[in-house]
């Protein structure tokens, strides 16, 4: 059975009904819960503000970081009141890569995904999905 099992987390609806999902998996199997999510990097219109503030990209990035640290916060104590550990983890660089090595690093044996349903991101989201089946050493569960 799994071990390990990581779900990647945005702040989406699919990937809310993922994270249940791998909630429910781990509480059956005894298994670790890890869940991730890919930092995305300041907009490049935010350097309009550097120039008439200095600080402001120093701001930006503290809210930045300040917002991943309510996040993991926000899962771990969801994980116990669903009687779950969770570890939540931030990501950065290129979404496949970053979760590719975190699965190799963490020994995931189960990737759990929230799949999107009828975007206009699909092309980007099937590109994503398809990369990471390619590259990660892992089962994966996509949940729609």
């Amino acid at each position: 059975m799994f071990r390990n099992i990581a779900v990647a987390y945005e702040d989406r609806p699919e990937s809310a009904r993922a994270f249940a999902r791998a909630v429910e998996f781990t509480r059956l199997s005894g298994a670790r819960l890890m869940v991730v999510a890919i930092a995305e990097p300041l907009p490049a219109y935010t350097a309009y503000s550097a120039a008439s503030d200095p600080s402001a990209i120093h701001t930006l990035e503290q809210d930045k970081a300040a917002f991943y640290e309510a996040w993991k916060q926000r899962m771990v104590e969801t994980g116990r009141a669903e009687g779950v550990e969770i570890s939540a983890h931030v990501l950065t660089g290129n979404t496949v890569r970053a979760v590719v090595e975190f699965t190799a690093t963490h020994e995931i044996d189960l990737l759990v995904v929230g799949l999107h349903r009828h975007s206009l991101r699909m092309s980007s989201l099937w590109s994503v999905v398809y990369s990471l089946a390619q590259e990660v050493d892992c089962s994966i569960l996509g949940v729609h």
